[in-house]
């Protein structure tokens, strides 16, 4: 079964398909899957809390929004995170992802 992960609009943001691996040498955005989904490199160890952490901060910096407007919706304890980025629409997000992919 093919997952088919695309960002939207929300009634009050966007949504934000992610994979996430840990223990890079620093935290960057990494490219596109072709289902639309986020990769991303932590430089953090996969403890769930502390990586968590530093995925938020990192994903505020990149958006340009405060950490309280970003928040992980499903997927805490594993690699792929679906990520809820209110006041932003999804053209936004899409825009500025792409700015920082390396």
């Amino acid at each position: 079964m093919t997952r088919q992960f695309v960002l939207h609009d929300g009634k009050r943001g966007s949504a934000l398909a992610l994979r996430v691996t840990p223990r890079a040498d620093r935290n960057q955005i990494t490219g596109l899957l072709n289902d639309g989904t986020i990769k991303v490199q932590l430089a953090s160890t996969p403890s769930d809390e502390d990586s968590n952490k530093e995925l938020l901060a990192f994903l505020s910096e990149v958006l340009g929004v405060p950490k309280s407007r970003v928040e992980i919706v499903a997927g805490e304890s594993g690699r792929d995170k679906l990520i809820s980025v209110l006041d932003m629409d999804s053209e936004t997000a899409h825009q500025r992802i792409l700015a920082h992919v390396e």
